[in-house]
């Protein structure tokens, strides 16, 4: 492969329930180092777009390549290992865990289980320096022994960051990641994702309009189910097409 291929090409993906056409002809390709954000009202398709690149939801028409490579008729667990870690919109962390032990969970997926039975596996540097180079990446290496459920919401969402680069990503997929956020987490996330955007293709799913553009490489706008507009987020700003269909009057950053 290139250098300058895309780690995550879609080419005319289609979802149908029945009548009604969920996700219509969508194609784009993300490259290291870019934040390709989709954006869109609610019920444009998004989160079914993401679940169709995870393997979530099985495509009626189109093609998806991870590096090149065909994964279309891949399982979940197959695309995960291939390079896809995906977040999700409500949190997915074990609150009875620690910081720590909960991205040591994801640290084991793909590094191997404990076979130690007599080691704890927080004893185990092999696994333990992975979890805390990812923790420190997000900013809570500092809480690494604190339970996971009494962490603020925003640092809960920075463990789900921290747990989905656990598993080695070549393309992170983000779905609402600034969902709930006050404005001061939401720029501590802002921040992390700035950190990781050297090292990963993102594909970013978002309703927070100054995460976006702070973000964003390329912008699609998605409504029912079709890419209406694409380009880098100067020109969002300023089409009366995305305008139109989505942000309405709505002040920009």
């Amino acid at each position: 492969m290139s250098a300058d291929a895309p780690l995550l090409a879609l080419r005319g993906l289609v979802k149908r329930y029945g009548g009604l056409l969920v996700t219509d002809d969508v194609s784009l390709a993300i490259r290291r180092g870019e934040v390709h954000a989709i954006i869109g009202p609610n019920g444009a398709g998004k989160t079914t777009l993401i679940n169709q690149i995870v393997g979530e939801v099985r495509s009626d028409q189109g093609r998806i390549e991870l590096g090149g490579t065909d994964v279309t008729r891949w399982p979940v667990h197959a695309r995960a290992r291939a390079g896809l870690g995906r977040s999700y919109q409500i949190t997915s962390i074990i609150p009875e865990f620690s910081v720590l032990e909960n991205v040591l969970l994801a640290v084991q997926s793909v590094r191997g289980h404990n076979f130690r039975l007599w080691a704890p596996v927080t004893k185990l540097a092999h696994l333990v320096e992975p979890a805390e180079a990812c923790l420190r990446v997000v900013g809570l290496l500092a809480l690494r022994d604190r339970p996971a459920g009494l962490l603020a919401y925003g640092q809960q969402r920075q463990l789900e960051l921290a747990m989905t680069l656990a598993i080695e990503p070549k393309v992170l997929l983000l779905d609402e990641p600034m969902a709930g956020l006050g404005p001061a987490e939401t720029q501590e996330m802002i921040d992390a994702l700035q950190a990781l955007k050297d090292r990963h293709a993102i594909l970013l799913v978002e309703h927070d309009m100054h995460a976006v553009f702070s973000l964003a490489s390329v912008c699609s706008v998605l409504v029912y189910g079709r890419i209406v507009f694409q380009g880098d987020p100067a020109a969002v700003k300023h089409s009366t097409v995305v305008r139109d269909a989505y942000l309405g009057d709505e002040e920009l950053p």
